[in-house]
């Protein structure tokens, strides 16, 4: 479960997120929409930890800097951070060491899922864009984390990709995990969530569930964005 209270992040005077709060269940997705400049990179980061903040960010019950918490997120950034002189597969045993989780039945199925297999021995400079991207999810997912986030996630993926990569969501959120997707294009998560939050100037202006009827989400996202 990820909740959020409250959070604000500065640059001097400007407010990137402001007094924001949210919660994610376990189970559940939830998509954070927004133009460019909302806040939503922002706000992904400081769950991450990757910023300074103000607020409470609780990861499984647990303060988001806490190595308990840490070891329950998977972060799925939106520019890949792929290591030039390590394989595929090393890429993937750093991290399986680094969490001391080594479920070589899971990594293999992502790998396969993903398209991977036989990348294996290729170097993370030899990848595609997209491959790196495939590369990233796989890594972060491998420790079986139980709340993951995802920062665009199907930019520079093929079509099988993206609906291998969605069909992977689904099973985690089948496998009781709690999962946030950020994006700005409303047709990549149509019928992917649980729950959206639309997101604007630092501040979620309204926070919506499935049962919002036959509007779509790139409706929704602009009667709510576009509002006077």
């Amino acid at each position: 479960m990820l909740q959020i209270e409250n959070l604000t992040k500065s640059y001097g005077r400007f407010k990137a997120v402001d007094g924001v709060s949210l919660s994610i269940k376990d189970g559940s997705i939830a998509v954070l929409m927004g133009p460019n400049g909302a806040g939503k990179s922002t706000l992904i980061k400081s769950i991450a930890a990757l910023l300074r903040y103000k607020g409470e960010i609780l990861i499984d019950g647990k303060p988001n800097r806490s190595l308990e918490a840490k070891r329950s997120l998977g972060y799925i950034p939106e520019m890949p951070a792929i290591y030039d002189l390590l394989t595929v597969s090393e890429h993937i045993q750093f991290i399986q060491r680094a969490y001391g989780v080594f479920d070589d039945e899971h990594v293999n199925r992502l790998l396969e899922d993903l398209e991977m297999t036989d990348k294996q021995k290729k170097l993370g400079k030899e990848l595609s864009k997209g491959m790196q991207q495939k590369l990233s999810i796989i890594c972060a997912l491998a420790s079986r984390p139980r709340t993951i986030v995802f920062d665009e996630p199907l930019v520079g993926l093929d079509p099988h990709a993206i609906k291998s990569l969605k069909q992977t969501i689904l099973a985690l959120k089948a496998d009781g995990c709690a999962i946030l997707i950020s994006t700005h294009m409303a047709d990549s998560v149509e019928g992917l969530w649980d729950t959206v939050h639309i997101m604007k100037d630092g501040k979620i202006l309204k926070s919506v569930d499935e049962s919002v009827g036959q509007m779509s989400l790139e409706d929704l996202y602009f009667s709510i964005t576009e509002a006077k």
